[in-house]
């Protein structure tokens, strides 16, 4: 079993001073962070994940991001994360001056978790910081369970694939022995080992496990 892994908060903003005062801030609520003066960066620390980052992040993890900055602004690095499909494991809180609230909103609307309006209420950004993080959480669970159960159904052979969708659809072994054209016995050998590879303990368990995971017979 893999060591637990601590929450992380990356903060994207080009003032020095700011992701200074951001990681004193939550230093002081026991949340570690990462800082990066660009959004380039950002992306670059991206960019040498392995797989492109498919696993990544392994931990809660939250974004907070400068709507404007030079170079490549908070809002397009904010599309990159979209066409990366990270947004649930790595909700993103927009820190925005007063002008920028319109985009900041906007960007809410296409999936951003939240924005903070500078200056902000040390208490109130911290607070939102860790409601991201609980989501993030439950994104990363999700995601590897539904990654793990992918690869129980992958060692499934092609038979016992064809026993579990009949199993799913409530037929009795009879009848799934006579739509393949195999025996009863056969029948309840591959149901046998269908049920110990998905670790559960009968049809119904079986059914709802697919489904809540979105993934089919």
């Amino acid at each position: 079993m893999k060591p637990p892994s601590l929450p992380m908060v990356y903060l994207v903003d080009d003032e020095e001073v700011v992701r200074d005062a951001l990681s004193w801030l939550l230093r002081s609520r026991r949340l570690l962070s990462e800082g990066f003066g660009s959004a380039e960066a950002f992306e670059s620390m991206l960019d040498a994940l392995p797989r492109q980052g498919r696993d990544w992040p392994s931990a809660p993890s939250c974004l907070l991001l400068d709507v404007r900055m030079p170079g490549m602004s908070g809002l397009a690095l904010f599309e990159r994360l979209i066409e990366r499909g990270l947004l649930q494991t790595l909700p993103v809180v927009f820190l925005t001056g007063h002008g920028d609230v319109p985009t900041a909103v906007a960007a809410v609307k296409q999936g951003a978790y939240d924005f903070v309006e500078k200056p902000f209420s040390d208490n109130a950004l911290v607070d939102r910081v860790e409601q991201a993080l609980a989501v993030s959480a439950a994104a990363i669970e999700a995601r590897d369970q539904h990654a793990a159960l992918g690869q129980r159904v992958g060692e499934l052979t092609e038979r016992e694939r064809e026993v579990m969708q009949l199993v799913v659809q409530g037929l009795p072994n009879k009848l799934i022995a006579d739509q393949l054209n195999i025996s009863v016995r056969t029948v309840e050998v591959h149901r046998a080992r269908v049920f110990e590879k998905m670790d559960v303990k009968s049809a119904v368990e079986l059914s709802n496990l697919l489904r809540g995971a979105g993934t089919s017979a």
